[in-house]
């Protein structure tokens, strides 16, 4: 049986005539680039995910980049990040003239670690533990990934950031939904219940990509900001339109980084479903937990009291150098897999020249030789999943 590792058509097919008719509405109504659609998105998205504005952006990257560019980082500045995610959070670093330090990752939940947080920092200002990078760095901002769709230790970062003046910006690109129960060192009245917070509203700024494969995918680019700062929301609204207001008096140098309106009527109907379709992945994760609970050298994720996954991806770890020959046992089965991600950025070409050498981040080096991303989206049929989990089995 083949089993691709995702399949957007049934995620279509399930809602076709909701799509349609709203894709035909904008179309004839002659307003594509931001209007009154992306205002409606824009306005469900905020309440949604519970802060005061949400901007929509050109792309997930974008996001990031314009949300450094609110915070006026940039050259002389340094920004920490862990190594072990997707290029944009370390990329975007780098176009605003900043530099990236790369942090190292807790091996249980693949996220940012507050202990090689704290340790970079208490090193003082040299940019990293790394004694070949620049030493005349100022720490400006730290970046949490909460990867794979569960969210980082915020406890422990915002308290960090906190004791070192540090902005901090969520990359919640594979996070949009997931909650951690509120952070206990956020004043609050005695015996007040700890309401869940969603991803990308605990920082100052949050930043989510609807790349297509998303759990909220668009049908081509999309991103947005999402922040409680009126301020930033503020920077981040001029900052897509060229750092225009009114349009062509220009207050900063933006960029072109509009939500176009199709996209934003897409994901409105999408936004509708979005929890429902979280509830199916999670049921899928829960029936992967079950079964691969027998299988020796196959770790199933990890998931952290407090913090609710909405499983973007569903990764386990398969040790011992045995990853590699597993996944191409599954491909010969016809069995669709993917590796987020197979090189860490700080060994990545493009960042040698921050003097970073193996073996400096070893749980990030060690999650790209054992990480394997396992067919996961709501309309997984169970037979399917059964053919995965026979096939890691024969090949585990």
């Amino acid at each position: 049986m083949n089993v691709p590792v995702l399949d957007l058509k049934r995620q279509y097919e399930s809602i076709r005539g909701e799509l349609d008719a709203k894709v035909l509405e904008v179309v004839g109504g002659g307003k594509y680039v931001l209007g009154p659609y992306v205002k409606e998105f824009e306005d469900a998205a905020a309440e949604y995910c519970g802060c005061k504005h949400a901007i929509g952006v050109a792309s997930g990257t974008d996001a990031l980049l314009l949300s450094l560019k609110a915070l006026d980082i940039g050259p002389g500045d340094a920004v920490i990040l862990p190594s072990f995610t997707f290029f944009a959070t370390a990329g975007v670093v780098h176009n605003v003239g900043a530099t990236p330090v790369f942090c190292d990752i807790d091996p249980a939940t693949f996220n940012l670690d507050p202990a090689h947080l704290r340790e970079i920092l208490s090193a003082g200002p040299t940019g990293s533990t790394n004694s070949t990078s620049p030493t005349n760095l100022r720490y400006r901002a730290v970046i949490p990934v909460h990867l794979y769709g569960q969210m980082a230790d915020m406890e422990e970062i915002l308290g960090i950031a906190r004791e070192y003046e540090l902005a901090v910006v969520e990359d919640a690109a594979q996070a949009i939904g997931a909650t951690y129960s509120r952070p206990l060192n956020e004043p609050h009245e005695p015996n007040e219940p700890h309401e869940p917070k969603k991803a990308g509203t605990l920082g100052d700024l949050g930043c989510f990509s609807f790349y297509p494969t998303k759990n909220l995918g668009a049908y081509g680019d999309g991103g947005m900001v999402t922040t409680n700062d009126d301020a930033l929301a503020e920077a981040v609204r001029m900052l897509r339109v060229h750092g225009a207001k009114p349009k062509y008096y220009h207050h900063r140098v933006g960029v072109n980084s509009r939500l176009d309106a199709i996209q934003a009527a897409i994901l409105g109907v999408k936004l509708r479903h979005l929890d429902d379709w979280s509830a199916a992945r999670r049921h899928v994760a829960d029936r992967y937990d079950d079964a691969l609970s027998s299988v020796d050298r196959v770790a199933a994720p990890a998931r952290i009291d407090g913090r609710s996954h909405i499983f973007h991806q569903y990764t386990v770890r398969i040790e011992n150098g045995r990853r590699d020959m597993v996944r191409d046992s599954l491909t010969a089965a016809g069995i669709g897999t993917m590796i987020y991600y197979p090189v860490p950025l700080h060994l990545q070409e493009c960042f040698a020249y921050l003097g970073y050498k193996e073996g400096e981040l070893p749980a990030s080096e060690r999650a790209c030789g054992d990480v394997l991303s396992l067919p996961i989206f709501p309309e997984l049929r169970e037979e399917e999943q059964s053919a995965v989990v026979d096939a890691i089995r024969a090949a585990a």
